[in-house]
């Protein structure tokens, strides 16, 4: 914190740095007694540019406001700096590395990137535009290519250019797997198991929805642990289904799993008859095909705005996942991944709104009357609607949603746009509502209501609907601990004269809470199956109870 004063920062600031580049270093440094972190003189020499480019106001006329945006712009320049300082050190790292560079090696992933590139984009972008395509299976021409130019030149004697070597023909000898490895793999090979099964199944769902068919998930498992464990008697690594084959087998015109019988024949014909000719194949060749068809996963990247755009939650679990894979592993940043990911999930269900419904004029649709201003609330009702499944982990925050809306626990320092109707002497009901609409008729009163709080001055109402509605068809689930919630607000809503209703629920919901003991506190006629239905009833009752409401406005 102290050097943070030094680099004219907040000291807030100084314990950023003291965490994350300690991290980091951590993970790619080599030297095993440093510590990184602020540095005296960095930190003066980070100052001096920041109190040149941002003077600290000065002045008995200096705001809050000025003060803390002169902060911000001091932060930012230091952490252009810190940007610019590790840029240059990662391009003087490589500059340092350019010597030991093969140049012919270089220059023919160059020739190869130059070829591939533009070919796949030319036919990714215009393919149904040109009269004759290229061929998009252009890997192949420049294999070929690659190994009779390095033949002819004799590249890999002559300018030390890698080559695959030896592959011999025929197919290997059948043999058990190194056994006695098993235990020593076997963690390993969960996470291996779980990401090769998670792409594949990704995959085929991906292009089974492109092309209207739908697929056995678990098939596919019996399909890869079975492909995978007869491979393993022919010295075969791990497989799972690949990106870049699976979208050259949809181009090539493969509808079934036929196809793989004719590529399975020309790697037949390799292994059998094919494989010496690839022994002077650079291996530069094989990579540039590798960079090519791993492109779209880097292009990735642009999705990013617009995935920011749609949801910030899920553009958080794409840049957790992608860094911890990228500083962690695969592995562990795939589960890494998958988490947080089941984190957010739970932060959405406990964060979900519990909103008050309104009905739009002379239809049968209900909408939150916080979203929808030409929806009105239904007099003495409140329609509350929770699109979330209820279970142990939010329950408390239901509870309050639900106790806050129906007014069972006001909070503090609340208030609304509120009219209280009340009904004539011999009533034995006071009805409220808010409107949202431009107008609202009740027992033959039409009124204008404006934002504003209205409240009526009868001793003895206290502004409270006396019927609650609420819809369930956005509860998907209801656990143990849900259920037992749901019950005790319908006995606190009984004790408090509020009338509770349920509507639009769901067979697993009403099963779970009838085996909960429901029906011990709420009668039947108090489920509905829409919430017009429930609506309906409670206006009949209303009717029964008062023939002319008397609408008071104060």
């Amino acid at each position: 914190m102290a050097f943070a004063l030094l680099a004219s920062v907040a000291p807030v600031y100084g314990l950023y740095t003291s965490f994350f580049p300690v991290i980091l270093y951590t993970l790619f440094g080599t030297g095993r007694h440093v510590s990184t972190g602020t540095f005296a003189v960095v930190s003066l020499m980070t100052g001096a540019v920041v109190e040149q480019l941002v003077p600290w106001p000065l002045g008995p006329n200096a705001t809050s406001a000025e003060l803390g945006r002169a902060e911000e712009r001091r932060i930012g320049v230091a952490a252009a700096m810190a940007f610019l300082v590790g840029l240059l050190m990662t391009l003087a790292s490589v500059a340092q590395a350019l010597p030991r560079t093969n140049m012919t090696e270089l220059l023919i992933s160059a020739l190869c990137l130059a070829l591939l590139v533009p070919i796949k984009e030319i036919n990714t972008r215009f393919r149904s535009k040109l009269r004759t395509p290229i061929p998009g299976e252009m890997e192949i021409v420049v294999v070929l290519a690659a190994t009779g130019v390095c033949f002819a030149s004799s590249l890999d004697t002559r300018y030390d250019v890698q080559i695959v070597g030896h592959l011999p023909a025929g197919f290997p000898q059948p043999r058990l797997p190194a056994l006695q490895s098993l235990p020593q793999v076997l963690g390993d090979t969960v996470a291996v198991a779980f990401v090769a099964y998670a792409v594949s199944v990704s995959l085929a769902m991906i292009y089974a929805e492109k092309h209207g068919y739908t697929i056995n998930p678990n098939q596919e498992l019996l399909a890869h642990g079975v492909s995978n464990l007869v491979s393993s008697l022919f010295t075969c690594f791990p497989s799972s289904a690949t990106l870049a084959t699976t979208n050259i087998l949809e181009s090539a015109g493969g509808h079934t799993q036929l196809a793989g019988f004719f590529s399975g024949a020309v790697v037949l014909m390799v292994l059998m008859w094919l494989g010496p000719l690839f022994h002077y194949l650079p291996k530069a060749v094989l990579a540039c095909i590798n960079v090519t068809s791993l492109r779209q996963m880097v292009l990735q990247f642009w999705d990013l705005p617009e995935l920011w755009r749609i949801s910030r939650i899920d553009f958080a679990v794409w840049v957790v996942t992608w860094l911890a894979v990228v500083v962690l592993n695969v592995d562990v940043g795939l589960a890494v991944g998958v988490v947080f990911s089941m984190m957010t999930v739970i932060y959405r269900t406990q964060r979900a709104e519990c909103m008050v419904l309104g009905k739009a004029a002379n239809t049968e649709i209900y909408r939150p009357v916080q979203r929808y201003s030409k929806c009105f609330e239904i007099p003495g009702v409140t329609i509350v609607a929770y699109h979330s499944p209820i279970y142990y982990g939010n329950c408390r925050f239901f509870r309050e949603a639900l106790s806050q809306q129906l007014g069972l626990s006001r909070p503090r320092g609340s208030q609304g746009e509120k009219a209280v109707w009340s009904l004539e002497s011999g009533a034995k009901m006071s009805i409220s509502t808010v409107v949202r609409g431009p107008a609202v008729i009740w027992g033959g009163v039409e009124g204008q209501l404006s934002p504003g709080v209205w409240e009526q001055g009868r001793a003895g109402t206290t502004g409270r609907a006396q019927a609650a509605i609420l819809d369930c068809s956005g509860i998907a689930f209801v656990d143990s601990a849900g259920a037992r919630l749901l019950i005790q607000m319908c006995v606190g809503c009984q004790k408090a004269g509020i009338r509770m209703n349920l509507a639009a629920c769901n067979g697993e919901v009403l099963e779970t809470l009838t085996s909960s003991g429901l029906g011990q506190h709420l009668s039947p006629q108090q489920v509905f199956v829409t919430v017009q239905d429930a609506i309906a009833c409670i206006t009949q009752t209303v009717e029964k109870v008062a023939e002319k409401n008397l609408a008071i406005w104060v």
